[in-house]
């Protein structure tokens, strides 16, 4: 041990056994602390990250009710005006998504909370290309952080590339 030329000198200075005693149990005691803290590996949040509670379910069931429910807040007009199409190529857009990556699959989190629903991750990229917004834009109506948006909209442009360049997409020419 590199230390016991100053455990030595230390050590030296204590009168009595109860002294030393304590001594070694405080100093075994931070060192153990110290090896714990320097191996362990950090999983979840950020230590010191703050998080805002957005209220995930609530934003899932504004959207369905205002879009998507028999009898929406919203007619399909607008709709076909906010999203650039209508509910019904949504929804087929949507539906693949979910087979072809998980990502778009609602799940729960370590916690075991709902986590973000389809239709808010898709909402968010929809609306981030049909009106050229930032992110954070819409944090506000879709209930969905800055880099969960971002996220949601690389792995929509590479679904869709995946899924339909096939079919829709052509070489340059």
């Amino acid at each position: 041990m590199a230390y016991d030329g100053k455990w030595k000198i230390i050590l030296s200075d204590f009168d009595s056994d109860d002294e030393l005693e304590m001594l070694a149990v405080a100093a075994m005691a931070m060192e153990k602390l110290n090896t714990e803290n320097s191996s362990a590996i950090r999983r979840g949040s950020i230590q010191g990250h703050s998080v805002i509670f957005r209220n995930r379910v609530e934003g899932h069931e504004r959207l369905y009710r205002d879009y998507f429910a028999k009898s929406p807040t919203y007619p399909p007009n607008l709709f076909q005006r906010r999203f650039r199409m209508n509910r019904s190529l949504f929804a087929r857009i949507l539906s693949n998504m979910e087979v072809y990556d998980p990502y778009f699959v609602q799940k729960k989190d370590a916690v075991g909370n709902i986590g973000l629903s389809p239709l808010q991750k898709m909402t968010a990229a929809i609306r981030m290309l049909a009106y050229g917004v930032a992110a954070d834009v819409v944090d506000d109506y879709v209930r969905i952080g800055e880099s969960t948006a971002i996220e949601s909209l690389q792995r929509f442009a590479s679904a869709i590339v995946a899924i339909y360049s096939d079919l829709y997409l052509r070489s340059i020419t």
